[in-house]
């Protein structure tokens, strides 16, 4: 009995200790992450930064960082070379966590450090072939020397940064989740690179136009899809006359039926993904020089998907906003020109339907032979359970999917091949490198020539007066419609034929009117003679931004400051009116009434401290749900919805329009029954979700602005901004998207920015500059940027970079 003491003591000492170093599900080990040395606690930043010197093999000379007021690094270095591999070790020490969780994602990896609650991520990100489309893109980089050598020298210089880390170094996230870094690869950087085309280029509706043309017909297609809003404002303006032969294209005889009730991938960008960029020319400033700005929609999150830096180094002095994990600047400017981009909704990504020969899905029917298919062996490993082993076979369309239907569960699967932009081989950093150092429209176009996705309307801006904007990529040269539906993978007329010459994609420089402008709407009118897609933003955004420009003289700066601050509200200028006319207030209550009076009174602007917007959102989204939901929802196949600006003429225009009538209802409902429906409907939700008419109902509370962590760890994120802004305003704020840089270019003798983003320069959740400029962004208000012509006098604190050979 003696011994039982001391040995009962031992046990529990024993397993204490594994379970204090051992992680259970999501919760870290509890020994590590709450030592004092090592754990959490070592990632506040108790102290400011102090100026430092360091010794680094990789450098050839010596590099100066100068870190300003918010911490933005100013890097001047004596060769490029010698840039980039510091840009790299700056980058890593404020961002390295979420560079690793952004390539871990784009390669399909997220499995091997989150575990199985990832892993249909991870399946999803191999069979669309990310991590194929990867390889060849580096394989590609390869061939240019310039880009293949600031590629690895960033890639040291982030090494450089890992390597000199102990755990009690690493990033609190990754003691949370209980892994350590790992060495950075070059080919990191090309899975960044492919996930921006994912996410800005990722997106069809091929299924789901399929399934809508069976179930509803051509005429339903033809109304709601192939005629265009009439309150277009397309990017390039109707007055451009395109003065080029088209390349030919053949086309089928008929479109291609694929199998009913289609369950592809659908991969619909949420609403949000959009951006603004505009440029004035000197004719319309009050400094006699143009103005450029932009302000890119992606999702919102702490830290920032953005970066901002300077470089200087001999032959580029560049400042703006750079991808972590990607040398260079990709938004910004230098002492000559400045650019900016928005996304475009050309279709690079089309379903094809096949046939194999038998079940070894070895061959394929295609042009009428049996051709061979190609094969990989995906492995996924996955923390704490088996290595999964996915195989994924590749037609000359790309890689192929199975699916079954959920309606006829009995039936065979079906197979589909991707054909998608994110598989060409592609080099894009040679073009950002290019708008680093250009000068000349010229140099713009050569830098842009070399793009390939996701397709961008770059725009351009220089100090000798020009403007212009590109759109920018490597353009299908399809029929028209082709890629809209579900296409024939057997024949060889919807394959793509070639690509649109980069001189023939739409593009113009120095228009009449004296600007020029993009936000995601129609890159061209009915002119432009190819075909590029049928699914672009709604015109709202884009239209504002252009009747402002028109009418404004004497610009400046803050001019532009407050104009990607407007959060007037085009969409509901057209229909509100119209639905406050069609309502029924015999049906409505003293305190509805009370809430229809808020919605009369409206200006149209999503301010924050206003009740209006948020009913207004509700109420047509009600609205909008019942005019088609009970016919959408009588099967099970997924189906397309028509854009609210379509839809919106359409009821505008057809009074007895034969979807107002509820199929499930032996009455027979109209316009007014359902808008009024719709009414006492949103005030009965908008009362259960946030109280009695009042404060509570204010636009800023109802907008639900949040900001999350990258890897959504909670208290890590910022929740409930009060912002104002909608997606259909130029200050698209909307949930977690919305503007995640605003910058403002003044070009003239001195170039000069102004720019914010929602966070601060560094990663770590203990520091005062994780979220520092984040109210500034959502008040809306620009920093002005500290551009360097020589190493400055007037810093925060300093790093010195000196080889260590």
């Amino acid at each position: 009995m003696r011994f039982l003491k001391p040995v009962t003591s031992l046990i529990i000492l024993i397993v204490l200790t594994i379970s204090l170093n051992t992680k259970f599900g999501s919760i870290p080990p509890l020994g590590k992450f709450f030592d004092p040395d090592a754990g959490f606690w070592a990632n506040a930043e108790l102290s400011e930064p102090q100026s430092a010197e360091f010794l680094l093999d990789g450098v050839k000379g010596e590099v100066s960082v100068y870190f300003d007021e918010r911490r933005v690094p100013h890097i001047f270095a004596e060769s490029k070379n010698d840039l980039y591999f510091v840009q790299g070790y700056i980058t890593a020490r404020d961002r390295l966590f979420q560079m690793e969780m952004q390539t871990y994602d784009a390669a399909g990896r997220l499995s091997e450090r989150l575990g199985s609650r990832t892993l249909s991520r991870d399946l999803s990100t191999r069979r669309l072939g990310m991590p194929y489309g990867a390889e060849k893109a580096i394989e590609f980089i390869k061939q240019d020397q310039e880009i293949w050598s600031a590629l690895n020298a960033y890639s040291d210089g982030v090494n450089a940064y890992i390597s000199s880390l102990s755990p009690k170094d690493y990033p609190l996230e990754y003691k949370i989740l209980d892994f350590e870094p790992e060495e950075w690869e070059l080919i990191k950087t090309a899975h960044l690179l492919k996930n921006m085309t994912r996410t800005l280029a990722g997106g069809n509706s091929d299924a789901r136009t399929s399934n809508t043309a069976m179930f509803f017909g051509d005429d339903f297609i033809e109304k709601f899809f192939t005629i265009k809003p009439e309150l277009n404002d397309p990017i390039i303006p109707p007055s451009r006359v395109w003065d080029f032969e088209p390349l030919p294209v053949q086309a089928p005889d008929s479109i291609f039926e694929p199998a009913l009730a289609l369950e592809l991938e659908e991969f619909e960008r949420p609403e949000g993904v959009g951006s603004n960029n505009w440029a004035v020319d000197g004719s319309k400033t009050a400094s006699g020089y143009p103005i450029l700005a932009n302000d890119p929609h992606l999702g919102l999150t702490l830290p920032s998907i953005w970066y901002e830096v300077q470089l200087n180094a001999p032959g580029i002095n560049t400042y703006g906003v750079s991808l972590q994990g990607s040398p260079g600047v990709i938004v910004g400017y230098n002492e000559k020109a400045a650019w900016g981009t928005t996304n475009s909704g050309t279709d690079v990504m089309d379903w094809y339907e096949i046939r194999f020969k038998d079940a070894s899905k070895q061959e394929y029917w295609h042009d009428g032979e049996w051709k061979p298919t190609s094969m990989r062996i995906e492995e996924i490993i996955v923390r704490g359970e088996e290595t999964v082993l996915d195989t994924v076979f590749y037609t000359h369309h790309g890689p192929v999917s199975e699916f079954k239907s959920e309606i006829n569960e009995e039936g065979n699967p079906s197979y589909y091949a991707l054909r998608w932009i994110a598989h060409e081989p592609s080099n894009d950093l040679k073009t950002f490198f290019g708008f680093n150092t250009m000068e000349t429209f010229e140099d713009f176009r050569e830098a842009g020539s070399h793009y390939v996705a996701p397709t961008q309307n770059f725009i351009f801006a220089n100090s000798e007066g020009d403007i212009g904007i590109w759109i920018t990529g490597k353009l299908p040269n399809k029929w028209k419609y082709q890629g809209r539906t579900v296409s024939d993978g057997s024949d060889p007329l919807y394959d793509w034929q070639g690509w649109i010459p980069f001189e023939q994609n739409p593009h113009i420089k120095n228009p009449e009117r004296g600007f020029v402008s993009s936000a995601n709407q129609e890159s061209a009118a009915e002119d432009y003679p190819y075909y590029l897609d049928d699914d672009s933003a709604p015109f709202e955004r884009g239209r504002r931004i252009n009747e402002l420009l028109e009418e404004m003289e004497d610009i400046t700066a803050d001019d532009i400051r407050k104009m990607q601050m407007d959060n007037y509200s085009y969409h509901a200028a057209t229909i509100l009116p119209e639905m406050v006319d069609w309502i029924n207030r015999e049906r409505l209550s003293d305190a509805e009434l009370e809430i229809l009076a808020e919605v009369e009174k409206w200006d149209f602007f999503n301010n924050s401290d206003l009740k209006a917007p948020g009913i207004f959102r509700w109420w047509w989204s009600n609205f909008y749900y019942a005019i088609l939901s009970d016919e959408y929802n009588s099967t099970d196949a997924s189906l397309r919805w028509p854009s609210r600006d379509r839809l919106v003429e359409v009821i505008q225009a057809e009074e007895d329009l034969e979807f107002f009538d509820n199929i499930e209802t032996e009455e027979i409902e109209t316009r007014e029954r359902v808008v009024t429906d719709a009414f006492k409907e949103t005030v009965e939700e908008l009362t259960n979700a946030y109280g009695d008419f009042g404060e509570n109902w204010n636009w800023g509370v109802v907008i639900n602005n949040d900001v999350d962590h990258i890897a959504f760890i909670p208290g890590f994120g910022a929740q409930n901004l009060f912002s104002s802004g909608n997606s259909e305003s130029i200050n698209a704020t909307r949930g977690t998207w919305g503007p995640s840089w605003r910058m403002v270019v003044e070009l003239g003798p001195e170039v000069k920015g102004w720019g914010v983003y929602p966070g601060g320069a560094s990663g770590n959740p203990g520091s005062p500059n994780y979220d520092s400029m984040l109210e500034n962004w959502r008040t809306g208000e620009l920093y002005e940027l500290n551009f360097y012509k020589e190493p400055p006098m007037d810093y925060k604190y300093s790093l010195k970079f000196n080889t260590n050979d």
